[in-house]
């Protein structure tokens, strides 16, 4: 079997995290850290492009792997027009639209553009791979109360997809012959139906939908969220930052750390206690009701991302949802692994890369 060599890139607010492997070996993996009076010199996230190139080109090259050693450039996803999932080169529509920043500004804007660029100087391809817009939600489940208003698909595919497949390869059979609830616990918090390979249904992780989750608000109660937004306390902006990055754990108890939490109830805090436990159970009841999007049959529960780690949240769902179906932890992102095997997959020949319109 040929061997590829393949650099992820998967840039994020203040870290670029990138990795190289070799087939599925990983051969190094880094993460970038930049400070932020580091990126205020930069207007807009876009503006951050040939500063991050250059450090993520000298850091590989610090780490002895020269460039034209790779077969491929591949990174994470940004906010661009709903898409199918799967594995997308990057041409001149996708890099226009990670460009425009129509859809939102996001750091993962600049992956499939750093991406591009160092494939390029080396003459191979760039893609990108399951972004944060994959949308394969059925009809009925985007509808709201309000005309106008649709529920959209914004949420970890990359990881979601990546978990699902690799937990139907251990247990011998195809992703898309299995029903499985996954419940991705970071940052933000997405829980989704996967329906034979299709995820049918599933919270906006983004902006105020779901469970709370360490910085951000998940769903809040219309009514009182319209009289917080007319309260004049708070500007258009702070709101929105109260839904993301300020909401969550870090507007109840001050720390975005589950772990200091957990710190927090071992030396006897009441509060802490029921601020774990109630975001546990908002993720239970995402879990019921993506068991009702699948009509009852389910194979198993993935629970993923960083707060799997937590054994306090995880003993909490197992008690919790276990009469649902068998309960599978595998906590981590796990994204620049998903990356580089979506890239591996399209050098094999056994993925057809999509085109982007």
């Amino acid at each position: 079997m040929k061997d590829y060599n393949i650099l992820t890139i998967n840039p994020g607010s203040t870290s670029t995290k990138v990795a190289v492997f070799k087939n599925r070996e990983l051969l190094l993996e880094l993460t970038l850290r930049h400070c932020i009076n580091g990126l205020s010199k930069f207007p807009t996230i876009i503006d951050q492009f040939d500063f991050r190139k250059e450090i993520i080109i000298n850091a590989v090259k610090e780490a002895g792997i020269e460039l034209n050693s790779l077969d491929v450039v591949i990174g994470r996803g940004g906010l661009i027009k709903s898409i199918p999932s799967g594995v997308y080169e990057v041409n001149e529509a996708l890099k226009a639209d990670l460009l425009s920043c129509d859809k939102g500004e996001h750091a993962s804007n600049l992956g499939g553009l750093i991406a591009d660029d160092i494939a390029k100087s080396i003459g191979v391809k760039a893609y990108i791979a399951d972004p944060v817009v994959v949308d394969e939600m059925c009809d009925v489940a985007k509808v709201t109360g309000i005309k106008g208003i649709e529920r959209r698909s914004i949420f970890h595919a990359l990881n979601q997809k990546a978990i699902s497949r690799q937990y139907a390869e251990e247990i011998g059979r195809e992703y898309e012959d299995l029903n499985l609830i996954v419940a991705h616990m970071g940052g933000g918090v997405s829980v989704g139906a996967h329906h034979k390979g299709q995820i049918i249904d599933v919270n906006n992780a983004l902006n105020g939908d779901g469970p709370f989750s360490p910085e951000r608000a998940g769903s809040i109660p219309a009514g009182q969220l319209v009289e917080l937004c007319f309260s004049g306390k708070y500007t258009h902006d702070e709101i929105n930052k109260l839904l993301c990055g300020n909401g969550g754990f870090l507007s109840l108890i001050g720390t975005n750390d589950s772990r200091d939490l957990t710190t927090l109830i071992q030396g006897g805090d009441k509060y802490a206690k029921l601020i774990l436990d109630a975001f546990s159970y908002n993720v239970c009841k995402s879990i019921g009701a993506m068991f009702v999007a699948l009509e009852g049959r389910v194979d198993a529960i993935i629970l993923t991302g960083g707060v799997a780690n937590n054994p306090l949240v995880c003993e909490y769902m197992l008690e919790k949802v276990n009469y649902i179906a068998p309960i599978v932890i595998k906590p981590g992102e796990n994204e620049l692994e998903a990356l580089a095997f979506n890239a591996l997959f399209v050098l094999e020949g056994k993925v057809e890369p999509k085109i982007y319109k």
